[in-house]
């Protein structure tokens, strides 16, 4: 069986987690890294994520499979530059927003892309935080796949099956505002939670009072403020709306305690338990 050339671009907690995971599998890969950061660099030959440092999207072109792991932004930039010169190639975004993605990719290449955004991830970043089973039991969403190549089409679907993923298929402006109540909005949730409280409270009245419930909610507060400011900005009106849809709720809620409408305030919080009943 030949070994198969993959490049990721971008070595943080998504490209060095998805290296672990294909390590695992039965195909022979041999993988090529291209990071802005030296260190990360390092740290991703250190940890044998990667076998080998490239400098350029010249060198990473001729790899089979290509995935972009870097924030959205950064993957339209690198999408308008790249240009593979396997015919075969297949390159995969992964992104947490998809329709800007999808749309600003050139048409002479397009049929090499297939926008996908495997529901994933941690509050840690870099090299040091991949996991060898982040990808595992999760789902990827493959998006606008009628614009993809039939072989990328299936080289795709069988790169994220091996590794345990379990696929859904969705337009890419239906996903992103999905994506948007479920991911992007709870993400600014998270910092505005964080924010109220350290306005409000000193550091060791949090660091002694503070339990499960709030460092559980607050916990995707450590996320990399660079990626999520771009994720909002790409998805700017889906996030909005899911704000507003947010606001609704808690002023529902603030005049219920106000008006001293327990029953109807159990009635609203039951009604948010029936959430478990379908994760």
């Amino acid at each position: 069986m030949s070994v198969q050339k993959i490049g990721i671009i971008g070595l943080g907690l998504m490209g060095g987690s998805l290296s672990l995971a294909l390590k695992k599998t039965p195909t022979p890969y041999h993988f090529l890294g291209l990071d802005h950061n030296p260190s990360h660099c390092m740290q991703a030959l250190e940890l044998g994520l990667i076998d080998e440092i490239v400098d350029s999207l010249e060198t990473i072109s001729h790899c089979d499979i290509i995935f972009l792991t870097i924030p959205v932004d950064g993957i339209i930039a690198v999408a308008k530059q790249l240009k593979p010169m396997n015919p075969d190639c297949t390159v995969i975004d992964m992104g947490s927003t998809k329709a800007k993605i999808s749309e600003s990719i050139p048409k002479q290449t397009r049929h090499f892309f297939v926008t996908a955004h495997p529901m994933t991830g941690t509050e840690k970043f870099g090299p040091t935080a991949a996991l060898p089973n982040l990808y595992e039991d999760k789902v990827v969403v493959l998006c606008d796949m009628e614009k993809s190549g039939k072989h990328q089409q299936e080289r795709a679907k069988k790169l994220f099956t091996e590794i345990g993923m379990r696929l859904v298929f969705m337009g890419s402006k239906e996903h992103d505002r999905h994506a948007a109540f479920i991911s992007h909005m709870p993400h600014a949730l998270s910092y505005a939670l964080a924010n109220a409280v350290m306005r409000q409270e000193d550091p060791e009245s949090i660091v002694a009072l503070a339990g499960g419930g709030f460092k559980d909610m607050s916990r995707i507060a450590k996320s990399n403020p660079s990626m999520w400011e771009d994720i909002f900005r790409q998805n700017k009106s889906n996030l909005l709306e899911a704000i507003e849809c947010f606001q609704k709720e808690l002023e529902a809620c603030k005049k219920l305690v106000e008006t001293e409408k327990w029953e109807a305030l159990n009635r609203w919080m039951a009604e948010a338990n029936r959430l478990h009943d379908i994760l």
